[in-house]
């Protein structure tokens, strides 16, 4: 007997991310030796600091519901936060505390959008950013950005993305996956087109803010003028080295706050207790601390940028942020080893996948069919090892 699930959960697809993660394990299982560069984590343990606050929130007896949009004390150090490092003056009752920074774009989208509102994407995109909009019955609309243009959209094509029926921007910054980031002056020639249309609302997602190679992040929420639009994102996954505790955050103008925790209330609850007393301790540490784990990332983006561009075919540009690489691998498109046609880049990441044992993401996944997405978070030998075997693979593709 078949279960008759929901038209909802049979039209929502697999995160194509997780997806190679499950393949991966697979192949580990059958004995295979894969290294996986598809998975979006640091490789670092969470500072000690941090999990001695967690131990602590045990021994306090921290083990009962938390107020759905999170303790106060974290919030107010979220506040603290965002004034210490972006100059940004938030209060606690415009912060909603939820179950890592994709929750809360998820819980963004579910407030902001009607069936039908457009929804304006940079592409590249994060993988699950269209997913989300079409579970909250929103429309794509999608401006594409090349490799020739450091993946960053220009405002004469925000300008003419823009439509009455627009109701949100979304973007990364740094970019999952691209690794770019925008400059202030940037970002300022984006506001000035946003100025001009006061009925669009703009989600900032920056989990990648502490992984900025300038040490200099700069977000759109800065612009005063558009401060009560700007639904910005964040959390501790990814600077903090924190993936697995599950804290992200939204902070924006109050009434959307009171409505994600209207919403969350009815899905979720709180965060979790000790998770969110680990987070205080993160949101307290001076920025500095985390530079080790930035410079080891930098260290890695410069050997990867060398290493791929060493591929004959293989086009490269060098991100700001992240820890990501996104080459053009078009060059390949219709090769064959003689057995395998290349199509695009899915067949791509299969062949390389099955041939040599190497997990990459195909481009498909986050708008741009034409890269891959590369992972350096692991360690400096598998990553020269799985450069030579990818590079070993690719050569037998004529």
């Amino acid at each position: 007997m078949s279960i008759l699930l929901s038209n909802r959960i049979n039209e929502l697809a697999e995160s194509e991310t997780l997806a190679m993660s499950r393949i991966s394990r697979e192949l580990t299982a059958e004995g295979h030796n894969v290294i996986t560069l598809g998975v979006g984590e640091p490789d670092f343990f969470t500072p000690a600091l941090i999990k001695a606050a967690a131990h602590k929130a045990i021994d306090d007896n921290f083990s009962f519901y938390p107020p759905v949009n999170g303790y106060v004390d974290l919030r107010k150090a979220i506040c603290e936060k965002l004034k210490r490092d972006n100059n940004l003056d938030y209060s606690p009752d415009q912060i909603v505390v939820s179950t890592g920074a994709k929750h809360s774009i998820m819980n963004a989208l579910l407030c902001l959008i009607n069936p039908g509102d457009e929804v304006i994407i940079p592409t590249p995109f994060w993988v699950s950013y269209s997913h989300m909009v079409n579970f909250a019955q929103g429309k794509q609309v999608y401006i594409e950005a090349g490799i020739e243009n450091d993946f960053k959209i220009i405002p004469q094509q925000l300008e003419a993305a823009i439509t009455p029926q627009t109701k949100l921007f979304m973007f990364s910054s740094p970019c999952n996956p691209s690794g770019s980031v925008y400059t202030k002056d940037e970002l300022a020639a984006l506001a000035e087109v946003f100025e001009k249309h006061p009925h669009v609302y703009i989600l900032s997602d920056e989990i990648y803010e502490l992984i900025n190679f300038d040490k200099n992040h700069e977000t759109i929420a800065q612009f005063k003028n558009l401060k009560d639009r700007i639904i910005l994102i964040n959390g501790v996954s990814k600077g903090f080295a924190m993936t697995g505790w599950r804290i992200g955050y939204m902070a924006s103008h109050k009434d959307l706050a009171v409505a994600a925790a209207k919403l969350q209330g009815q899905f979720t609850s709180a965060a979790s207790s000790i998770s969110q007393k680990a987070a205080l301790q993160a949101m307290k540490m001076n920025p500095a601390d985390t530079y080790p784990m930035l410079e080891k990332f930098k260290e890695r983006r410069d050997m990867m940028v060398g290493l791929l561009r060493d591929i004959p075919g293989l086009k490269v540009n060098v991100p700001q942020g992240a820890f990501y690489l996104f080459p053009d691998v078009s060059s390949y498109f219709g090769k064959t080893d003689g057995k395998t046609t290349i199509k695009g880049a899915t067949d791509l990441c299969n062949y390389i996948l099955y041939r040599v044992y190497v997990a990459m993401v195909p481009g498909d996944a986050f708008g741009s069919p034409n890269c891959l997405r590369i992972s350096y978070a692991t360690s400096d030998q598998l990553l020269i090892e799985a450069m030579t075997r990818v590079k070993s693979a690719l050569a037998e593709l004529k």
